[in-house]
């Protein structure tokens, strides 16, 4: 029912209340209250056909999560190595499939480490983010790239669009904390609108901390207080962003970033050597660029670009090495083209063509390198179906690269069809309950360093085959009462399966990358999501998910680690946090518990890494000046309860730590 319609609905009844007179003119005024309709969207958590969690900036704000790797580890299925440290490396699995099998996109547009195959996401700045969603399978978008259908999971990063008060053009925002282990972080971002089309952002921080704090080291009934050391890290990343609308009402978005970081990597802790020397320094620059147009309600277009080079340089000191010291450096270079086309034929029918070609290319110092370059192509058709309850959509991706290189073997080309389908069905419209289900066939080419690197690379290597399957069934309440403004629910079960795994074995002399392994992983995640309307200007949010998960090698029968548990993998795995929202303060809450795990293939006592919870707490206040000027204020403690643990082994977690900040907007 529209607002229109119960206005025109009340006017008539007093129309027809209106006593009538003979030889009388009655002037009479009729005042209509105003009518508010509220309606409250199905979370596309819910909706999906594919598995989707995703966290806001206002939620991001409120729990005083600090990066985006933090950010990750609140996500259902997710494994996020740790390293240790503020500069230590954090790389993201979903549902034990191993980082190389997910994507990172930054603002629609795939990260790539064509040498690794893993992205560091400890180097991505949380200031300009608005949204953070995990994506298994796939999104729902089909003007995405075909990059995006490549990969068994997806996280997508999502940064702010600038916005204006009333009447301005510009608009400033400026921030600075610090906190615990020497870290301070000054921010500036600025934002013009030249016009009424187009929009301009310019932003950068920079980072610094010693990251020095204090751990327990035992060995046997004996224990000392020692001191992290080599931990420190300095960053700077700068950022510009277009926005431009055309007079045909298509979209224009170029983006420029700059990233460049020196670091301590500290190492294990192992007894009476307590020495880490090795040290990184990263550069990365990119520049991206995504048209999107739409011709008709029938037809649209998004087309990308995008330019990527990243340089590193690794040292280690050690009198082990010939000249007391070993340096590398590589060099990596991407050249990017994307463009999908979208076709609505009928109004529960869409189909979309994705084409993607790029070329990477690796330079280093190492002797002997074959300085590969790789040529790739993407393709994906895909199919969308709704009708009633029902949503269907599949596609067929083809993947074809070769490389070249300079010197030695040449691996032979690789080509693969990958199919994919997600269905879902809603049986009753008046209740938001959907079962759902996923099958995905994911192809992961070997990366240049499982194939080139030193003597342990293995150009004979074959690709990495996932399967994914997944059954699900999603539900959110229809609120009855005032008080009760969100509640949903979503649970998956699944089962995945890895064929030829790359790993890395011992040989005569040195290890060596083969095709060696076979993995099976079944799990269940289930998340909840509440909120709820105390009284008026207060109210919490509370939100949790719990997984549960079997990861077993099945690469040899008779090894002694058959069907045991993968290193690194929990069991059991859950976070919870809440919100409270007052009229004065805004108050957060977190709490992460991670199972015991084992950090050797072997799941015997020796290997257990114990298990931890970790707790948090934040509180924060805006307070609103003038000309739409606002001052907000945060404090955030991490490991309210100064627990050691350790997420790799042998490399100790921070103990209780804080972090205040303050953050001005004109």
């Amino acid at each position: 029912m529209s607002v229109r319609y119960v206005l025109n609905l009340l006017l008539l009844s007093s129309l027809l209340n209106i006593p009538v007179r003979a030889q009388s003119v009655v002037d009479t005024l009729h005042t209509i209250d105003e009518v508010t309709i509220k309606a409250r969207r199905t979370p596309k958590s819910v909706a999906s056909s594919q598995p989707v969690q995703s966290i806001s900036r206002e939620q991001l704000e409120t729990l005083g999560i600090q990066s985006v790797a933090d950010a990750v580890k609140r996500f259902a299925g997710t494994t996020v190595r740790d390293y240790g440290g503020i500069g230590g490396l954090k790389t993201v699995s979903v549902r034990s499939l191993g980082a190389a099998h997910t994507a990172v996109s930054y603002d629609g547009v795939t990260v790539s480490n064509i040498q690794a195959g893993q992205i560091d996401v400890g180097r991505f700045s949380l200031d300009n983010v608005e949204e953070l969603s995990l994506a298994v399978g796939q999104g729902s978008d089909l003007l995405q790239s075909a990059r995006a259908y490549a990969s068994a999971g997806i996280l997508n990063i999502r940064t702010q669009r600038p916005t204006f008060s009333d009447g301005k053009d510009e608009a400033w925002r400026v921030s600075l904390r610090g906190g615990s282990f020497g870290y301070i972080t000054p921010s500036i971002r600025y934002a013009r609108k030249w016009g009424e089309r187009t929009e301009v952002m310019l932003e950068g921080d920079y980072m610094r901390a010693d990251g020095i704090y204090p751990f327990t080291l035992k060995n046997g009934r004996t224990e000392t207080i020692e001191r992290r050391r080599n931990s420190d890290i300095y960053s700077w990343h700068a950022e510009g962003n277009l926005y431009h609308t055309f007079r045909d009402e298509s979209h224009l978005m170029g983006k420029g970033y700059f990233y460049k970081s020196e670091r301590g990597l500290p190492g294990g802790v192992i007894l009476y050597n307590p020495t880490a020397r090795e040290r990184l320094w990263d550069e990365n620059f990119f520049t991206q660029v995504a048209y999107e147009k739409h011709f008709s309600p029938e037809w649209q277009i998004r087309a990308q670009a995008k330019y990527n080079h990243a340089w590193n340089r690794y040292e280690d000191t050690d009198v082990k090495y010939q000249d007391g010291k070993q340096v590398d450096v590589h060099r990596q270079d991407e050249y990017y083209a994307s463009a999908t086309m979208r076709w609505i034929p009928l109004q529960e029918l869409t189909f979309s063509l994705a084409q993607d070609g790029f070329v990477n290319t690796l330079r280093n110092n190492i002797d002997d390198s074959p300085n590969p370059v790789r040529l790739t192509s993407l393709t994906v058709l895909n199919a969308s179906f709704r009708k009633g309850g029902w949503n269907l959509s599949t596609h067929l991706m083809g993947t074809y690269t070769t490389d070249k290189v300079s010197s030695g073997i040449r691996p032979a080309d690789r080509k693969h069809l990958s199919p994919s389908i997600a269905v879902s069905f809603r049986p009753w419209s008046g209740e938001a309950l959907y079962f759902r289900a996923l099958y995905k066939n994911t192809f992961r080419v070997p990366t240049f360093n499982e194939l080139y690197y030193r003597r342990s690379g293995n150009t004979a290597l074959r690709p990495e085959d996932a399967t994914e399957y997944n059954v699900g069934v999603t539900w959110s309440a229809r609120p009855t009462n005032a008080w009760l403004s969100n509640l949903s629910l979503t649970i998956d079960a699944y089962y995945n399966k890895v064929k030829d795994k790359i790993v890395a074995f011992p040989s005569v002399y040195v290890w060596r990358m083969a095709n060696y392994g076979e993995v099976e992983i079944r799990g269940v995640d289930a998340t909840l999501a509440s909120s709820l309307s105390l009284c008026k200007g207060w109210e919490v949010d509370v939100n949790g998910n719990y997984t549960y998960q079997q990861a077993f090698d099945l690469t040899n029968p008779s090894s002694k680690n058959y069907r045991h548990q993968l290193p690194y993998t929990p069991k059991h795995s859950g976070n919870a946090s809440m919100i409270l929202k007052t009229p004065w303060v805004q108050l957060g809450y977190t709490l992460i518990a991670v199972g015991k795990r084992y950090f050797m293939d072997q799941n015997v006592p020796a290997n257990e890494i114990d298990a931890y919870v970790e707790q948090g707490f934040s509180a924060s206040r805006t307070f609103s000046l003038k000309n739409n000027n606002t001052l907000r204020l945060h404090a955030d403690v991490v490991n309210l309860t100064d627990r050691q643990y350790e997420v790799i082994k042998y490399y100790p977690m921070p103990g209780r730590s804080w972090r205040i900040g303050i953050e001005w907007r004109y």
